[in-house]
């Protein structure tokens, strides 16, 4: 028996961990012949400004972005703070219900309502000012 008084648990796994780098070959380059990790998806996401290459560990991936025009979120980021760990996406079985769920809360959120994401997927981002400095992306399969 649940206890109400105890959210219900809306993150399934780790979905990706998401690695804003200037150089998206040199960082596969890196991945591949330091790890024999491999890419598993790439997609450019036009809406987003960003080159992606997933690169598949277990069930969950690591995410290297790339900005592909100068005002992309990913290019901003790179100027102000350079590259490193940009964001986590976190798999839910909703993205609405998620997303309604920190609203409910009272947290700031980037998308009001979910959106379409690389891979076929359903993602909306909550704000890294309520997240303890981290950017999260919600992502439904």
């Amino acid at each position: 028996m649940s206890d109400p008084s105890q959210p219900t648990l809306l993150l399934t796994e780790i979905d990706h961990v998401a690695i804003a780098v200037n150089d998206l070959e040199a960082a596969i380059a890196y991945y591949s012949d330091t790890f024999g990790a491999t890419v598993d998806h790439r997609e450019v996401v036009e809406s987003d400004g960003v080159e992606e290459a997933l690169l598949k560990v277990a069930d969950s991936y690591v995410q290297l972005l790339t900005p592909t025009r100068d005002d992309s979120p990913v290019a901003k980021y790179l100027e102000r703070k350079g590259q490193g760990l940009h964001h986590i996406g976190y798999r839910v079985a909703d993205c609405s219900v998620a997303l309604e769920a920190v609203k409910a809360q009272g947290h700031r959120v980037i998308d009001e309502s979910p959106r379409p994401g690389s891979r076929g997927t359903t993602v909306a981002f909550v704000h890294p000012k309520d997240a303890f400095g981290t950017l999260i992306e919600l992502v439904q399969e």
